[in-house]
């Protein structure tokens, strides 16, 4: 494990540790430190060849600092500047190759569009007009991402679908639908999330190496296809490769989105 993830580790233990305690100076104290010792990583990693990587970190840790805070005008500035983070990564995974991996397999897009619209509706009655249209643009963006992060392999892959699950269980939240546990596990999602899609531009990965990548769901009846289709890259973005196919509240600290539990403050 190099270092700087290890150093990443205590932080987040830490944080989770204030959710399930109930102690915001430890999460003050801990959470602003998340993204950045990511991109200090990269950094020392890559250097300046995953700068919109670098960017959503950047913003990612803005929007920890304003989802501190209680109050609706802390959520917006937090939903601002997460919405810009899910951006700023699914531009990398772009310049990555994610298109054109993606038109390929357009019955997962389409599987991935009808979870979201069923997300929206189901919880705009309770989020209101104005943060139910926000929320909605924010889990587009998001889920755009998380498809996009599947051209870096597995490991981004499972970054992308853990930060859906992490803002899934956010809107849940929001929409009156808590249960036991649920801050905590939005925490440990979240700071996994993080870490494996930045361990993923960090490793190089790329579209021509998928070491031990699951099939795709929704690609038809594709057969014998091999897992294998993610190389690391040397130098700059990895050029895609697609296989064959056929068919194609409380605020809590991280989102600040309005709803019962430890994840946002009341305003």
């Amino acid at each position: 494990m190099p270092p700087l993830i290890a150093v990443f580790a205590a932080p987040a233990a830490l944080d989770i540790a204030g959710v399930t305690a109930g102690w915001p100076v430890l999460e003050w104290l801990t959470k602003p430190l998340l993204a950045p010792v990511l991109a200090v990583h990269l950094w020392r990693r890559t250097g300046t060849a995953h700068v919109p990587v670098l960017a959503g970190l950047a913003l990612a840790a803005a929007g920890d600092v304003a989802l501190l805070l209680p109050g609706p005008a802390a959520f917006a500035a937090g939903l601002a500047f997460f919405l810009g983070a899910q951006l700023c990564w699914t531009a990398a995974f772009s310049r990555a190759g994610a298109w054109p991996y993606l038109r390929g397999r357009r019955v997962l897009c389409a599987v991935h569009l009808a979870v979201w619209a069923a997300a929206v509706a189901a919880m705009a009655p309770a989020l209101g007009p104005v943060t139910g249209v926000a929320v909605a643009c924010y889990g587009l963006a998001l889920l755009t991402m998380a498809l996009s992060a599947r051209v870096l392999g597995t490991g981004a892959a499972w970054g992308g679908a853990v930060f859906v699950v992490s803002d899934l269980l956010v809107g849940l939240g929001a929409a009156g639908l808590d249960f036991t546990g649920r801050d905590v596990t939005v925490m440990v999602t979240y700071t996994a999330a993080l870490a494996l899609l930045v361990t993923a531009f960090a490793e190089g990965a790329g579209p021509d190496d998928r070491r031990g990548a699951q099939p795709d769901a929704g690609r038809g009846a594709e057969s014998g296809a091999s897992a294998t289709r993610w190389g690391r890259a040397s130098a700059g973005p990895a050029r895609a490769t697609p296989s064959p196919s056929v068919g194609g509240t409380r605020t809590h600290a991280r989102t600040g989105v309005p709803g019962p539990g430890r994840r946002r403050q009341q305003p």
